[in-house]
């Protein structure tokens, strides 16, 4: 089987979807999904793909620390080589994300370093923006300040609503996060000094970009 990968969500799962819909069990074998929400409508996606669920709720914790301890000690029981972030809408602690560094991906719906946090649509439309799309990183201390791995674009229409757009880069994301995360499980992508490399080279700061790495594909291909 493929890669040992544990996804976390909080909510409907949409981007754990992509995963079982684009990525055969031969590149990431999803061992299981963990939620902190036990109404995630993600577990119930999963459970359909017979993968295993797990829920772990924060509200059972004290504090962070505490949290992070217990979910770091389930996730390592599945043994895992990738962690996905999917959704998951928790703040996590600096010891958790150095225990997985390197194997942590997220996605965040801006083009980052632009908007960080919350409320991404939002703003975009409120600054003018002419694009917006989003971003996978790996994960850092920094709150979605981790090394960009690959972009997707999409245009900021005249008469855009929030909604519109969020769909509009919702939809590119089922695209974007899997491809992404296939470099890693290829092992032609990493994290060195800091740096998100492909093929042991540094990408740029923004990182890939989906359309053109797309095109690039189809190209070879057809060579």
């Amino acid at each position: 089987m493929g890669c040992r990968t544990v996804i976390l969500i909080s909510g409907s799962g949409s981007n754990l979807q992509s995963f079982i819909d684009r990525l055969h069990p031969d590149q990431a074998n999803i061992v299981a999904v963990i939620s902190n929400r036990a109404d995630a409508f993600g577990l119930q996606r999963a459970a359909r793909a017979d993968i295993a669920t797990a829920i772990l709720s924060h509200r059972d914790f004290p504090d962070r620390v505490s949290y992070d301890q217990a979910l770091a000690e389930l996730i390592d029981s599945y043994q895992p080589e990738l962690v996905i972030l999917a959704g998951f809408m928790r703040i996590l602690t600096p010891g958790f994300v150095a225990r997985y560094e390197g194997r942590l991906l997220n996605i965040h719906p801006s083009l980052l370093p632009k908007y960080t946090g919350l409320h991404t649509h939002q703003r975009a439309l409120e600054a003018g923006d002419s694009e917006h799309g989003a971003t996978v990183h790996f994960v850092t201390e920094e709150l979605d300040g981790g090394p960009a791995i690959m972009q997707s674009h999409v245009p900021v229409l005249p008469d855009d609503s929030v909604e519109a757009l969020a769909e509009r880069v919702r939809q590119t994301e089922h695209s974007l996060y899997p491809l992404a995360a296939s470099l890693y499980i290829k092992g032609r992508l990493r994290l060195i000094d800091g740096r998100a490399c492909l093929d042991g080279a540094p990408l740029a700061p923004s990182g890939l970009r989906l359309d053109q790495f797309e095109t690039d594909m189809r190209g070879h291909r057809n060579d």
